[in-house]
């Protein structure tokens, strides 16, 4: 994350919120972040006030809204763990997408880089190695749907290094 400025998830998800709509139309207004965020117009207006004194927006009372290079930097560092978060939770946990994105939204605000990271490397190993891909993940979906394990350890194994 881009260092020397605190954001609190709230000032997060309007700056993702704000990178998403400038992504897909180029410049966000009050309005749509209103809509998206379920929030009144008058909490996006203080909100991009405050982004603005932390030179993360550029912002003008009923003008359209963009990101500063700084703003952009944050954005895409918020936006990185969310996608990051929510892969794991789908990839690896075979968490429902909707539930997967809601958990992924809760939990970015938190946690730190290095655990970001480290599950990012963990979903890539889990996809490389012999043992793990979807098989394995599917074995621990019927686990936690079931409360066991499909036969023994090395059965399933087998049955890995078969596909």
């Amino acid at each position: 994350m881009p260092k020397k400025l605190k954001l609190t998830a709230s000032q997060e998800d309007y700056l993702e919120v704000i990178a998403h709509l400038v992504a897909e139309k180029k410049v966000a207004r009050a309005k749509e972040i209103a809509t998206r965020l379920k929030v009144s117009r008058s909490s996006v207006t203080e909100a991009c006030r405050s982004l603005s004194k932390k030179g993360l927006i550029h912002y003008e009372p009923y003008e359209v809204i963009t990101l500063t290079n700084k703003g952009s930097e944050f954005a895409e560092d918020i936006i990185f763990r969310h996608q990051a978060l929510k892969e794991f939770f789908i990839k690896i946990l075979a968490v429902d997408e909707k539930l997967a994105d809601s958990g992924a939204c809760r939990i970015e605000h938190t946690a730190p880089p290095e655990i970001i990271d480290r599950l990012i490397q963990f979903v890539k190993f889990v996809e490389k190695c012999p043992r793990g891909g979807a098989e394995w993940i599917k074995s621990f979906d019927d686990y936690y749907q079931k409360g066991f394990t499909r036969e023994n350890c090395q059965d399933c194994i087998s049955l890995c290094l078969e596909k």
